[in-house]
């Protein structure tokens, strides 16, 4: 497919638009149009039509969307049909929450390995995959070339291994080491917990 250069803002917006043609395909919707995605998203009908016209043309005047049709074409210009590699760095309590409840295979990724320093929890098993060592993550990333990376790490490592990691081929990183980190040739997506709480006390105080 080709590639198109877009904003952030219309990327990020790809994911709810997603999601909720998914819904609207489990509850056995057809067809719908710019006006009705919009209003549940909280977005204008143009703005609708704006973002996807950033990858081509979808829908017919007056008829609007086939929900399955372009819920399909919206997986393939996120790429998720293509279960891109990835492995997780941290097996402690937060990589297990992410590693347990994340479906990597319905948002573009295979987990393929998990990696921990914590000599107890080597070998125990995780996601349905065994904690590897890290003194492994070398010869792993050689031989199963993962692309992607999830990062369950103290903020103190994060850095180092998100180097280390670019260095072996990584060019994604999934960010939830409660820090801010900074890598060349490779894309980082932070999550921060704190922000979206504190984004949540400022609209409370502001109502």
């Amino acid at each position: 497919m080709q590639k198109h250069e877009v904003s952030g803002s219309v990327v990020r917006r790809l994911p709810r638009l997603y999601r909720l043609l998914r819904e609207l395909e489990r509850s056995g919707v057809v067809r719908t149009s710019s006006r009705a995605l919009g209003e549940k998203l909280g977005m204008t009908a143009s703005q609708i039509r704006q973002d996807l016209s950033c990858f081509g043309c979808f829908g017919q005047q007056g008829c609007g969307y086939a929900v399955t049709e372009l819920r399909m074409h919206l997986e393939q210009i996120m790429g998720l049909d293509a279960l891109l590699p990835a492995i997780l760095i941290g097996a402690g309590s937060l990589g297990k929450v992410v590693s347990e409840n994340v479906r990597f295979e319905e948002r573009g990724f295979r987990l393929l390995g998990i990696f921990d320093i914590k000599p107890e929890l080597i070998g125990k098993r995780l996601a349905d995959q065994p904690i590897r060592s890290m003194e492994e993550l070398e010869s792993f990333c050689a031989e199963q070339k993962p692309v992607a990376a999830v990062l369950c790490l103290p903020k103190e490592s994060a850095q180092a291994a998100a180097e280390q990691l670019v260095s072996l081929g990584v060019r994604g990183i999934w960010n939830f080491s409660h820090c801010d980190i900074a890598v060349e040739q490779a894309e980082v997506v932070t999550v921060h917990l704190d922000d979206s709480l504190m984004t949540l006390c400022y609209k409370l105080h502001n109502l």
